[in-house]
This record gives structure tokens, sequence and C-alpha cells, in this order.
């Protein structure tokens, strides 16, 4: 079959979130099927600024077609429309108006979807909430699946998306809290649907372990968890730590550094850790969006290559994922196949309902949860070893990349044969 991805950006440099997410599965289908990305020349998200050379290019065995965006955002004047818009009556007019403020607005992206979606048998829209999908999703919505990475936010009350929901083929939910909230404000009609996910590469070492229950009375105990480790797995652990002289115990956090990822409340919070007596370090990795305390307990490691960035998670006490908003969390996932156990933030149902299911993390709804939370990890290796060993259980079981490539090639054959 010919594929064609939509999503609002695309690039190895482009970790985490939606487009991270679309590259993983796109990467993956490459080998079975004919697969173009259909995407834009921006980087960033927040100004939609042309980057990449306009044209067709192969990324890791994939063809991507990129279009220019014909505007940038100005963020101040967005969000004061986004303010007036979710708070008072308006318009369709007003709704596309403030669309084309958010952007990506690349109107050649659409015209080339007009023209040429007869050749793809599938067309898969990555992320309900930009141009491309709520345009692009009008031209041939028979043969459209939607992953909607969605999360409970102000715009999903906005008009323009009830046809993105209503009129998709196919729905590829990220979790069932994600369905469930989604079902709970649009009438779909989907053919086919299902709840997918992301693909974890679990370390070689893991894979076929006997820990593949994760119902809270399969709980493995210490010693068992100790004996799944693999012997190997302290060389590069340990490697990093020299590399980023970590010699104690440290939180990590992976991804954009950024007050909306909830990183601006994580630094309040481990000030009040420190303060009440905790000793540990954090670690952030990934593109910063925001300034960081002049404070040697709190570190910047940069964006890193993808082993650095698995080692990084390996050597880590504990991964910390502090967003509020999430539809997936492809952190916490990682965290889960190597081993690490999570701390996450409560007010994201996705993280809460991984914690339960897993046995693999706790979560936070305040500072003084997250310091009491934080402390028992540290101070108990044993309990940090069952968790990861449920971790990885968890991933086994839900998220091997065959189990989602199935899922996949399944929708694909029902919505054809539909």
């Amino acid at each position: 079959m010919k594929i064609a991805f939509i999503v609002q950006r695309y690039g190895t440099e482009i970790l985490g979130g939606a487009e991270y997410h679309c590259r993983l599965i796109a990467e993956r289908l490459a080998p079975r099927h004919q697969v173009d990305v259909l995407t834009t020349c921006a980087r960033d998200y927040v100004s939609w600024q042309n980057e990449y050379p306009e044209g067709a290019d192969r990324v890791r065995g994939v063809t991507v077609r990129r279009f220019a965006c014909s505007r940038v955002r100005n963020i101040k004047e967005f969000n004061a429309y986004s303010d007036w818009i979710f708070e008072n009556r308006h318009s369709s007019q007003d709704e596309m108006e403030w669309l084309k403020q958010q952007g990506p607005w690349a109107p050649d992206l659409i015209e080339y979807l007009e023209r040429h979606h007869p050749q793809y048998d599938i067309l898969i829209f990555f992320t309900y909430l930009y141009a491309p999908t709520v345009m692009g999703m009008k031209i041939a919505p028979g043969k459209s699946l939607l992953v909607p990475t969605a999360h409970d936010e102000p715009a999903l009350g906005l008009k323009i998306y009830e046809p993105v929901f209503q009129n998709a083929a196919g729905i590829v939910w990220n979790t069932e809290s994600e369905r469930r909230m989604i079902t709970s404000k649009f009438r779909l009609r989907a053919l086919v649907e299902d709840v997918v996910g992301c693909g974890v590469e679990l370390p070689d070492a893991w894979m076929g372990s006997d820990v593949d229950d994760t119902s809270a009375a399969s709980l493995v105990t210490p010693q068992d968890a100790r004996e799944a480790l693999p012997a190997h797995i302290d060389g590069p652990a340990n490697a990093f730590r020299r590399r980023h002289r970590m010699h104690g115990p440290f939180l990590l956090y992976g991804g954009r550094i950024d007050p909306g990822k909830g990183c601006e409340e994580l630094l309040e919070y481990f000030q009040h850790f420190l303060h009440d007596g905790g000793d540990a370090s954090l670690m952030l990795m990934g593109v910063k969006l925001m300034p960081l305390p002049d404070d040697p307990r709190v570190r910047f490691a940069g964006l890193l290559p993808d082993q650095e960035r698995l080692h990084a998670l390996q050597a880590a006490t504990v991964v910390v994922v502090p967003s509020p908003y999430e539809s997936l969390s492809l952190l916490a996932l990682e965290a889960f196949a190597v081993g690490t156990p999570v701390l996450a933030n409560a007010r994201a149902e996705v993280l809460v309902d991984h914690c339960r299911q897993s046995h693999a993390g706790l979560y936070y709804s305040d500072r003084y949860e997250f310091t009491e939370a934080l402390k028992m990890l540290l101070k108990d290796p044993d309990l940090r070893a069952r968790m990861g060993a449920n971790g990885r259980a968890y991933v086994d079981a839900n998220y091997r990349w065959d189990v989602i490539i199935g899922k996949y090639e399944r929708m694909f054959t029902r919505l054809r044969g539909g």
C-alpha cells in the first residue's frame, strides 16, 4: 500500500510529542509499505519559521515532502486571541482566523493533498489540533485515519474540530482515557478504531522476560527484580554518570524544557524537596525554552543522541514526568522499558493510568506529595527494583513494536475492506 502521513513538523531533531510519535510509526511501516510524509518546513512550533528546505527528502528510509509555511506566528497576539475566543461568543470565521494564527498555515501542503490523494491508499493525520489536519481531513475522509494525541484543553470546545472527529473513517487512540474523554465530547462515526499507542524498544537482554503479568497480585519480589536486571546494564549507565559527573542519586526529565510541559512547577517542587532535607540532583535533557536556575543541583544536559538518551534513562534514579497534559507520554514508557521508576503529575489522567496499571510509578498532586513520593523512591532500592521489573513487563505486554504495528495493519485491512 501507499500511505501518507500528514503532520505539522517532522525531523530527527524533533524529539518528543506527536511529531516524534509520528516519525517512529512511519519508520516502522516504511519497510512494509510505500510511505510519504507531508509536512511543513518548520522546525520550531512556537513561530513556525521555515527552516527546512522545501521539496522532497529521504529521512531514515521515509520520503518526506516539505511545504513552506506562508506566515509565522506572533505568539503574544495568538495567546491574546485565544483568551478572547475561549471566553466569548464568536463566529466560525473567528475560529478559522484562530486556526490560521495558531499555525502552521501551509496552503501548498493542502493543495498537494487535494491533487495527489487518489494515489494514496491510506491517509494518517497526526494531531487533531493543527491546520494540516483540520483542512486535510476534509479531502478524503473515507480513507483517513486520525491519531488525535488529544488531552482535555479549551480548544476542544471549538466547532471547527467537530468534523475532524466525526468524519474520520478510523481513529487511533493513544490510551483508553483519551478515548473516554473524546467520546464524551463528540459523536463519532468511525468505521474502525482501536487503542494503539506507540511502540517502545526493550533492550535485547530484557526481551522474553518471564515477568509478564502486571496485576497487583503478581508483583515481583525484590530479589526477583534484581535478578531480572542484566549484568551489563551498569556499564552504559555508569559511563553516562561519569561523563556527566552525576555521582549521586538524580531525577531525570526529558523533552521540551518549557513551562507548558510542567517544567517551571517541577523546578519549584524540586526546590521544596531540597529545602525539606532531600538530597539529589535534577537533570533536564532536551530543548531549553525557559531559563534554568543557577544551582549546581540542577543540570542541563542538552539535546542528546538517541543512544545517549537511552543511557540517561538507565542511569537515572527516578524519571520525572511533570506535564499536566499528556495523551500517551513516551518519556514514561521509555523509562518503564529500561527499568527506571517514574514520578508523574497526577493532573494527567493518562500518567495516573500508566502508573496504576504498571505498578511502576508514583504520582503527585502538589509539592508535598512530590517531596514525600521522591523521598520514598530514593531511600528504597528494593522498591525501585521491583517497580523497574514491573515497568519492563508492562511495556513488553502492551507496547512492543510488533504489537503496535500489528494493530495498524489490522486497521488498514478493515478500513480498505469497509
